[in-house]
């Protein structure tokens, strides 16, 4: 579904949506208390949650993505544990590259699995102990903050800095899944991702909630190539939770935009709709652009057709993020994440 305006609506002036629809929002909130009070599975390995309170994209994948290059780099063997939306397979299964689709384990599942093990599965305490039994020594559990199979060793809040914590409402009167003082209080982080005109307004308007979890900044940074955007004539399209930045990021590197399509969050990109846009591309001599996530649900055919533009998330601080996380010192990283005393 497509966010309402009213979500993004600052706190103190909410509009008369959100007003109306308090009832509803209580009861949502509520009902995620009860279901993350349910004990879960506890693995033998530590189990790093990259979470939110928003519904839709934060950064989630971008974060999953380095924690997996920083963690690598440094010798760990570090696996993702994902439910795979927007997948049909139900799991647990590892994702394979060459044998899997989008269709069959989602996107962001495929997307990942290029940089490290994957695994897939609706279950995600039978992910975890996939993950276990094939030799992970840290699990990053993809999403699932407010699902209580298993149980967290560190837990990461993501947020989108320009967007912030919305309206402050819960679903269906405002973008969140929690309360925020409540998530917060389960979570061991905040990492808000953006540039820093972004941060330092969410830092200032959220300011007070964020005094009790230690907060972490990143911005996302399109990856070197070697190819120039600048006067490249670009028909863009994109399928992620805000396409706007994704426009934003093809004009900051000087291309010529000059059409965009947002779509829906994870939205099939079928052949009609791919004629329409390469026929349109086509029209205004232009080159077809989309997004690493949008592109691993296109065929094989149509990826020749299409330029993506690879993103990065940089953090200010990756020693003081991974300390947090009990990371920073690999020296007996269970036993020290298992007794932090």
């Amino acid at each position: 579904m497509k966010e309402p305006k009213f979500w993004t609506n600052p706190p103190e002036h909410p509009g008369w949506q959100p007003r109306i629809l308090a009832p509803l929002g209580w009861l949502y909130a509520r009902a995620t208390r009860r279901r993350v009070a349910q004990p879960g599975y506890t693995a033998s390995v530590p189990v790093i949650c990259i979470g939110n309170l928003n519904a839709g994209g934060t950064g989630k994948t971008p974060t999953t993505i380095a924690l997996v290059q920083a963690l690598s780099a440094r010798g760990v063997a570090v696996h993702v544990v994902s439910r795979g939306y927007g997948g049909r397979l139900e799991g647990p299964v590892q994702v394979n590259e060459r044998a899997h689709s989008a269709t069959d384990v989602g996107d962001e599942p495929l997307l990942m699995a290029a940089f490290g093990p994957v695994w897939v599965a609706r279950d995600r305490a039978l992910g975890v102990q996939q993950a276990e039994a094939a030799g992970a020594q840290v699990i990053l559990l993809d999403d699932g903050f407010q699902n209580p199979g298993v149980v967290k060793t560190r837990s990461v809040v993501v947020v989108d800095a320009a967007v912030g914590f919305g309206n402050g409402r819960c679903i269906p009167a405002g973008p969140l899944r929690e309360p925020v003082a409540e998530g917060l209080r389960r979570a061991d982080a905040v990492l808000a991702i953006g540039p820093n005109e972004d941060l330092d307004h969410f830092g200032r308007h959220w300011k007070e909630a964020l005094a009790t979890v230690p907060l972490f900044t990143g911005y996302l940074e399109p990856l070197n190539t070697g190819m120039s955007w600048n006067g490249l004539r670009v028909l863009a399209f994109a399928g992620i939770g805000r396409p706007r930045k994704f426009f934003d990021t093809l004009r900051g590197l000087g291309a010529n935009l000059v059409a965009s399509h947002s779509l829906d969050d994870h939205q099939p990109v079928t052949h009609a709709l791919f004629l329409r846009l390469s026929a349109e591309a086509k029209s205004h001599r232009a080159q077809l652009v989309t997004t690493e996530k949008d592109a691993v649900r296109l065929t094989q055919e149509q990826r020749r057709a299409v330029l993506t533009v690879p993103v990065r998330l940089q953090f200010d601080d990756l020693d003081g993020f991974l300390k947090v996380l009990g990371l920073g010192d690999l020296q007996g990283l269970d036993a020290r994440l298992r007794d932090p005393q």
